[in-house]
């Protein structure tokens, strides 16, 4: 299968935005949401945008820093929000001048190792402050300018867009499109593996910006502090970094997304679909041999720009109402798999996949006995908090019951470690009961994917 080559813009296509400009300079003023806006239009309407970095402005830092978390670790030179925020207007200033006169350089990410849950490690990069603030405030512009041109079929990392939109897709496409087959894919260690120069022209090919594309290459050759020991960066995303979401959908958007939209779908006999959440894909079929054919194209197409499809994780399995398979696939912490309504008609079921289980297990089982000796009612609000970001994710239509599983296991948990805090039991079942029936949350379906064109999000009444 041949594959799409991305082409650059001609000149004369190149826009700039001299309308945001002259308002500006006459003492207009646009809140922050029109300027974002504004760039979504342009994008719309010309193929190649101009005058960029100039959006990268005080307003815009300022912002960012507001949206900083107050507890996030420091970078290689130690600064946390609240030191940087003790001279604001000063330090905003200078790294303005800074960006101005290109004399603002990316500092080399500290990177740390953390506990996968799962007895390995995973590799955690943590950029400075300020360049948090400058990657958060470029990346604004980037989703802004990709938004319009991405394709329906990726969902990570974009707004208004969350993993449950992609299960709705994938539940909705097996149920009424012709699916027989699924091919799930893995890429072998994505973020670390996307090439630079790849990535440059594919920005090019959209951004005629030379000061915004060059700040761009210098985040990516910023390297990373390793035990105190400088490494280069030749390959991979910014680690830890806000650019880097969008930078990895930018690289798959060309990489995958158009290449499979524009040039795969004409050569095969029968249907196919693709949906992608970041650098996670599944491809449904009608037809055995067309998989069969994107299977071995996907695998040319990833080593030609530096990445490798994992042949463990990597198959094609039968899958939907004509293919009688207990074959089940993974995607987005859900086991999916084919099943039966209480009526005896085909539908897809979902589950909580054993990995996620696992890890929730492990990791409640190392918050409880880590805060078990806080104030207790400090305690339960933290844990009521902690557990109902991980309940509302997972309460999908039709998974009740695995959740309130999850919730008996968590109440059974707290109360065997919190009395372990001394010799002396600290509760009784029963009264343990009671407190946590009024302190946590209960499950319930929080999101329904079965009802209307668009994930519905339940409030707890």
């Amino acid at each position: 299968m041949k594959c799409m080559k991305v082409h650059g813009a001609k000149d004369r296509n190149t826009v700039t935005f001299l309308e945001g400009k002259h308002v500006e300079n006459t003492g207009g003023h646009k809140d922050m949401g029109t300027k974002r806006q504004d760039i979504r239009t342009l994008s719309k309407r010309h193929p190649k945008l101009e005058t960029l970095m100039y959006r990268v402005d005080k307003e815009s830092l300022i912002r960012q820093h507001r949206l900083q978390k107050k507890d996030k670790a420091p970078g290689i030179d130690m600064v946390t929000k609240e030191v940087y925020q003790e001279n604001l207007n000063e330090n905003i200033d200078n790294l303005m001048h800074r960006l101005k006169s290109f004399s603002y350089k990316p500092q080399p990410v500290r990177r740390v190792e953390i506990d996968k849950g799962n007895g390995k490690k995973r590799p955690l990069g943590i950029p400075v402050y300020e360049d948090r603030l400058v990657q958060g405030a470029m990346a604004d512009i980037l989703s802004d300018v990709y938004e319009p041109r991405f394709l329906d079929c990726s969902y990570g990392f974009r707004p208004n867009r969350s993993p449950h939109d992609a299960i709705k897709v994938i539940d909705n496409t097996i149920m009424h499109k012709k699916v027989n087959y699924v091919l799930d894919c893995d890429i072998k260690g994505f973020f670390d593996n996307v090439n630079h120069e790849w990535l440059m022209k594919f920005l090019r090919n959209d951004i005629a910006d030379p000061n915004y594309l060059r700040y761009i290459a210098r985040m990516l050759k910023s390297g990373v502090m390793i035990e105190g020991k400088y490494e280069d960066t030749s390959v991979g995303t910014p680690q830890g970094g806000l650019i880097s979401p969008i930078l990895a959908n930018v690289y798959l958007h060309y990489v995958l997304d158009l290449w499979f939209e524009k040039c795969i779908k004409k050569q095969l006999y029968g249907e196919a679909y693709l949906v992608r959440f970041a650098d996670d894909f599944l491809i449904m079929f009608q037809y055995e041999r067309d998989a069969q054919r994107v299977y071995e194209a996907i695998i040319k197409r990833m080593e030609l720009f530096g990445l490798e499809l994992s042949k463990e994780k990597t198959r094609i399995l039968p899958f939907g109402r004509y293919s009688a398979s207990r074959e089940t696939f993974d995607f987005l912490g859900f086991t999916h798999f084919n099943s039966k309504t209480r009526k005896g008609y085909y539908t897809v079921g979902h589950k909580i996949s054993r990995k996620k289980k696992k890890q929730f297990k492990s990791n409640l089982k190392k918050w409880v006995k880590k805060n078990r000796d806080k104030q207790f009612d400090e305690f339960m609000k933290k844990l009521n908090k902690k557990l109902t970001g991980s309940f509302n994710y997972y309460s999908l239509s039709g998974m009740i019951r695995e959740v309130r599983n999850l919730w008996n296991h968590a109440q059974y948990v707290t109360f065997k470690w919190l009395n372990r805090r001394s010799q002396r039991r600290s509760f009784k079942l029963e009264r343990f009961y009671e407190i946590w029936n009024d302190l946590i949350v209960h499950p319930y379906i929080h999101v329904d994917i079965w009802s209307g064109d668009k994930v519905i999000y339940n409030k707890y009444v």
